[in-house]
């Protein structure tokens, strides 16, 4: 198995920030900014965690020569946006959604930014490939790292909405 191998943060911010404006520009119309400086390694749950918020996060893995999982938190009214913008339902339509159509539209949205960002990656010459979309809903909770990973994370507004974007990545330490 070959050794992971770090990849810089100026690096994993400039994949990460291309890959979620790219994506949420063309598939919900909206153009997201990042709304705060990155936080590394160690990041308080804090920094990551809308407390008592509903929140519905999709999550991606990526397995190669860089490895990880990249967790996208939507809040639930924004989660229910996207799915309307994806799935073109008129607002009567969008308010009887039920969850099952909420988590396939967010997870594919975390599938084709998870992909951008692999595709910063392998255009970098790490080649690596996805694992399947997953969805975790709830309020109140944290994504806890391991020891050897390596953790970023970037916030962004969207259509007044704060996304958040939490990535794990393998540490060659």
């Amino acid at each position: 198995m070959p050794a992971a191998v770090h990849i810089s943060e100026p690096i994993v911010c400039e994949y990460i920030g291309r890959a979620v404006r790219d994506v949420f520009t063309t598939m919900i119309g909206c153009k997201p900014a990042r709304t705060t400086a990155a936080s590394r390694a160690g990041a308080p749950a804090a920094a990551v965690v809308h407390q008592d918020d509903p929140q519905v996060v999709g999550t991606v893995g990526f397995v190669g020569e860089c490895s990880g999982l990249i967790y996208l938190h939507f809040p639930l009214p924004f989660a229910r946006l996207c799915t309307g913008h994806l799935l073109g339902l008129s607002d009567a339509e969008l308010a009887a959604v039920n969850d099952e159509a909420i988590n396939d539209a967010i997870g594919e949205l975390t599938n084709m930014t998870v992909g951008a960002f692999k595709t910063g990656l392998c255009d970098a010459g790490h080649p690596c490939t996805l694992t399947i979309p997953s969805i975790l809903r709830g309020s109140n909770f944290t994504v806890e790292m391991i020891s050897s990973a390596v953790r970023h994370v970037y916030h962004f507004e969207c259509a007044g909405h704060r996304v958040t974007a939490d990535i794990l990545m393998r540490s060659d330490e």
